[in-house]
């Protein structure tokens, strides 16, 4: 099996990164984002905000990342996406707690999210690593196709 580093992302990275949340925009399962995706904007936004944000890269692929928005309020709201084909290896194991070190050395003391409802392995993930279900939304993001999908919001203390 091919391994994988994990470390902070640059603002080099930001081009591979939106090629990366395309295509997981493109499974329409995972992501509150739809295609199209405008891979320029995104590439942009994602240089501006990659201090923010870590990534995991197998070689010169960038197979996941993880972003944290911070509040000023001290808590941080994540955004994670692994590529199909690495999931289920540990990458997302080692995105999130890479980040849960971040935002302790950040001061933060909270971590939260969402995540889709259907989602259980990500739900299964999230728990594992020491996250819980704080809330419900229920048929709250509206999808493409018309349907109206919830999500489940999880949080993990400092």
């Amino acid at each position: 099996m091919a391994q994988f580093i994990v470390r902070p992302a640059s603002p080099a990275d930001a081009t591979a990164m939106a090629g990366l949340f395309a295509a997981v925009a493109a499974e329409r399962t995972g992501i509150a984002t739809e295609p199209p995706v405008d891979i320029d904007e995104r590439t942009v936004r994602f240089a501006a905000s990659s201090a923010s944000s870590i990534v995991a890269a197998a070689g010169d692929q960038i197979v996941g990342m993880i972003h944290t928005e911070v509040s000023r309020h001290g808590f941080g709201e994540l955004g994670m996406l692994v590529d199909r084909e690495w999931r289920g290896r540990g990458v997302g194991s080692a995105l999130l707690q890479a980040t849960i070190d971040w935002a302790r050395d950040k001061g933060l003391h909270k971590l939260c999210l969402e995540v889709f409802a259907h989602n259980t392995a990500a739900i299964a993930l999230y728990r594992k690593c020491g996250f819980v279900e704080e809330g419900h939304r229920v048929r709250h993001y509206r999808r493409a196709s018309g349907e109206l999908w919830d999500a489940i919001v999880m949080g993990l203390p400092l």
